[in-house]
């Protein structure tokens, strides 16, 4: 997986890069708030860890700025302070922190804190399976589309997206469907005898 450190100070950025990476998370670096912005912008990473108090954009306004992006992939936040107060703490969690650690971080209490970001993020990843699963008729293969009503599934896929359909009929489907069926017309309409 893929972290971005948001930390203005170089000897925190290093040691909380190494133990991201012993974790084995692929880290991205930045030293103020503008250059995270752009990391996430241009890297997309599902982690990312922010000092509040940083030069050109503060963590809380770079976690506003990353919940207000149309991402399909859930992004975890998580808000490194030195403030301990619970004005703080409300403030970076309405600013769309999933979790909020007082500096210094405790390698002990961040390992743990990870390993529930990463099943938040698997489990994100499982909802957004299910979300792309398609209720599909077995019999008629209709769509249910939104719980209110079947589509056809050449109309559906048409209305969103480009695709086009040709309708033709597969050898299987020739050789199980089609050709008893001219087999029964003909011997309907030219019973043997006649």
């Amino acid at each position: 997986m893929r972290a971005l450190i948001a930390e203005d100070d170089e000897a925190s950025r290093t040691i909380l890069s190494a133990q991201l990476q012993k974790m084995g998370y692929e880290v991205l670096e930045a030293e103020d708030g503008v250059r995270a912005w752009e990391a996430y912008e241009r890297e997309r990473p599902v982690l990312v860890i922010t000092d509040w108090m940083m030069p050109k954009m503060s963590g809380p306004e770079l976690c506003s700025r990353i919940r207000s992006v149309n991402r399909p992939e859930y992004t975890y936040l998580i808000i490194l302070t030195a403030l301990e107060n619970k004005a703080a703490y409300i403030e970076g969690m309405s600013s769309g922190a999933d979790d909020f650690i007082v500096k210094p971080a405790d390698t002990a209490e961040l390992t743990v804190r990870l390993r529930v970001a990463e099943r938040i993020l698997a489990l994100q990843s499982q909802v957004r399976q299910l979300e792309r699963l398609l209720p599909i008729c077995p019999k008629c293969k209709r769509i249910h589309v939104n719980g209110e009503r079947w589509e056809a599934v050449e109309s559906y896929i048409t209305n969103r997206s480009e695709a086009q359909f040709s309708h033709g009929i597969c050898p299987e489907c020739y050789k199980n469907i089609v050709q008893p069926q001219i087999a029964a017309l003909r011997l309907r309409n030219h019973p043997q005898g006649e």
